[in-house]
């Protein structure tokens, strides 16, 4: 089959299994190439493992500290005339370089909110690995169905108190034009919390310690982002905010009850970049275009991968995480120093259609987009038919 990109809205709804591959490759290289992570955990569960943060967190972990991984996520696979998702083929790939690097990997594929996966992943620990040293949380989901209760939560991408209306980037033509989004309502807020909060990451750690699967001195650790101000009406002041805000009353839990066991919990705030979760959330693909081409001049651009190997080499595993003053580590320092923010909203203020190109990075932007889905990268024949069926190998 030859798989091309079809792109809907902030969506591609097809993905090119040789340029996941090739994307995969790419990452465990940059990690590779810098060398053995010291002190780094050896036995990693990732739940939200095939995408994004949550993939380069298990590359990293893998390629760089040497690790056994286990990774949960909810992907579609492919079959001969059919593309899976990239989740899927990011999987596939992963496991594949695993076991070439005779490194232990096992994957999940369901509901991480479900019971049922909870167990499945909690018997295979047993089986395999006795126990695990470290937890990374990195869902991203529209909806979640509560695991004891059944109800259907759903996220919304809303500010809260009052409508708002900023500049937004149209992806698909380019068009520099004005968004607006109604004001949070009802029980907006609360059905969001429900998704993106931390409830499921608790019930995660609750469960795991229960049968004493948590190692001593193990770590566990959430994603997060804050941003600059033109974001936070739909992001840090805005529905998906107070979610956030509901994470870090989580790791505040969680790290009081590890403490017996010597364990600590994290919340990691992380760079705004392209990936299927941001490219969802209005006013963000223009900030990110933005950002991009402040970024990279000044040699300060990371992408997921680098962003992951810098958190587990210089943070995580240094024994020198740079909390912040309300105990975040944050490896957005980089895109929040004041040089590089001010270039930001110097060009907000001025950007439109017309200087789309000289004052942002679209074009990195759309390639960094169709990255995620395994196209545009060098070295793949996108003219060739390709097996659309590939399976990961401990899912056959």
């Amino acid at each position: 089959m030859i798989v091309t990109p079809k792109i809907r809205g902030f969506i591609c709804t097809t993905a090119h299994p040789d340029g996941c591959a090739k994307h995969v490759a790419e990452q465990i290289a940059v990690v590779k190439g810098r060398g053995a992570i010291a002190n780094g955990p050896k036995k990693v569960l990732v739940i939200g493992s095939s995408t994004g943060y949550g993939l380069s967190s298990r590359i990293a972990a893998a390629f760089g500290c040497g690790a056994a991984t286990m990774g949960v996520f909810f992907e579609k696979p492919g079959e001969a005339e059919r593309c899976g998702t990239a989740g899927w083929y990011n999987s596939a790939a992963f496991e594949r370089e695993a076991l070439a690097d005779e490194l232990y990997a096992r994957s999940f594929n369901g509901d991480a909110f479900s019971s049922e996966m909870k167990q499945q992943v909690i018997a295979a620990i047993k089986a395999d690995l006795g126990q695990v040293d470290c937890i990374i949380y990195s869902l991203a989901s529209p909806r979640r169905t509560h695991p004891i209760s059944g109800e259907v939560f759903k996220s919304v991408l809303k500010p809260i108190g009052q409508s708002f209306t900023n500049k937004n980037l149209n992806t698909s033509t380019g068009v520099v034009d004005e968004v607006t989004l109604p004001a949070a309502e009802g029980d907006d807020i609360a059905q969001t919390v429900a998704v993106m909060g931390g409830e499921d990451w608790q019930m995660w750690i609750d469960a795991l310690l229960a049968e004493n699967l948590i190692a001593p001195n193990a770590t566990t650790l959430a994603y997060s982002y804050i941003g600059p101000e033109v974001t936070w009406p739909i992001y840090k002041n805005g529905t998906i905010g107070k979610a956030k805000e509901d994470l870090e009353r989580c790791q505040r839990e969680l790290d009081a009850k590890l403490a017996h066991i010597g364990g600590k919990a994290w919340v990691s705030v992380n760079k705004a970049l392209v990936t299927q979760a941001s490219s969802a959330i209005p006013v963000v693909p223009l900030y990110i275009s933005l950002l991009y081409k402040v970024m990279k001049p000044l040699g300060s651009h990371e992408d997921t991968i680098e962003q992951m190997d810098r958190l587990f080499r210089e943070r995580l595993c240094s024994g020198t995480p740079q909390a912040d003053d309300v105990g975040r580590i944050r490896i957005d320092d980089w895109e929040m120093s004041a040089d590089v923010q001010s270039a930001v909203a110097q060009a907000w203020e001025v950007v439109n259609t017309e200087n789309l190109k000289e004052l942002a990075d679209f074009e990195g932007y759309q390639s960094s987009f169709l990255r995620l889905f395994g196209f545009g990268l060098a070295g793949v024949d996108y003219s060739a038919d390709t097996n659309t069926g590939i399976g990961v190998p401990s899912l056959l």
